[in-house]
């Protein structure tokens, strides 16, 4: 499986497939948000994943894949300290605000900050055409998050900081988006980087959230941990998908392309919250996958 998915690297086939698993990894991080942001506090929740995330990807790093080199620690001890920050963020923007205003924010954020990293770190620069196409996706993620903000009346004396943390979150995404594809680009095995990737990724919020996952309500924590395998592999797909993604294609593109996450997002509001969808929130979701296209278009 390794050897062929690296001979697909530089290859028309390659540049598709990239495309269509940054395309799935938007579906499923929608739904991924939308599991932390559920019924349980956002730390718990993400906690319950990691779980569950750790003890899944633990046999394959160990018995499965082949061992890391040697030069592959160091960088998995930075990709641990980015996505620590990461989450602590991710929490922190989803305690304090609407799961539909937060979101987009944190999506609009990444890809303009991951195209600018993809441009220092791998010498990947957009045309005036994709550009166009980003500014397109952004004015509708930020149109998006702007409708919703008018529509919330709950906590409203919350979303000042709320928003402050999800632009902070969505530099974060930016910063794992590109660090994590320099990451996989330097292992020799791109599956052995991914199962390693679980298990280091997954140890910090169990641990850090210990005492408050024994101390819930033994129903509450079932129902936490069943929704923490279900989020588990959805991680697996979605964070593993868009590492591939970022493997095989340009990384700015597969990044614009996550952030159509904003359209499916607001699509789970619509379909599982009953939260409204009139012809203004319709019109700037195509604006962010028209933004989508026209990167893709011009590339």
């Amino acid at each position: 499986m390794s050897d062929w998915l690296l001979s697909l690297d530089g290859t028309e086939t390659g540049l598709h497939l990239s495309m269509a698993l940054a395309l799935c990894a938007a579906l499923l991080h929608a739904v991924f948000g939308a599991l932390q942001k559920g019924r349980h506090d956002p730390w718990l929740s993400r906690a319950g994943i990691d779980v569950f995330t750790f003890l899944l990807a633990l046999p394959v790093a160990l018995f499965v894949v082949p061992w890391p080199q040697p030069h592959m620690w160091p960088i998995f001890a930075a990709m641990w300290a980015i996505h620590v920050v990461y989450k602590i963020l991710q929490a922190m923007t989803y305690t304090r605000g609407a799961y539909t205003v937060v979101y987009p924010v944190v999506r609009g954020t990444a890809p303009l900050f991951a195209v600018l990293g993809a441009g220092l770190l791998f010498g990947e620069h957009f045309n005036a055409v994709q550009w166009l196409g980003v500014a397109v996706l952004l004015s509708g993620i930020y149109g998006l998050a702007l409708y919703n903000l008018r529509k919330i009346t709950v906590n409203r004396d919350r979303l000042v900081p709320a928003l402050g943390f999800a632009v902070a979150t969505g530099g974060m995404v930016a910063l794992y988006t590109t660090f994590d594809a320099y990451g996989i680009r330097q292992a020799a095995d791109p599956f052995t980087f991914l199962a390693w990737f679980f298990v280091i990724d997954s140890v910090f919020m169990p641990l850090v959230c210990a005492r408050r996952l024994m101390a819930m309500p033994r129903a509450d924590r079932t129902d936490l941990l069943r929704r923490g395998v279900l989020g588990a592999l959805v991680a697996f797909a979605s964070f593993g998908g868009i590492m591939l993604a970022t493997r095989l294609g340009p990384v700015g593109q597969a990044a614009v392309l996550r952030e159509t996450s904003t359209v499916f997002s607001a699509l789970i509001g619509w379909l599982m919250l009953g939260e409204s969808t009139g012809p203004r929130r319709v019109a700037l979701m195509a604006m962010i996958a028209a933004g989508a296209v026209i990167v893709q278009l011009a590339s």
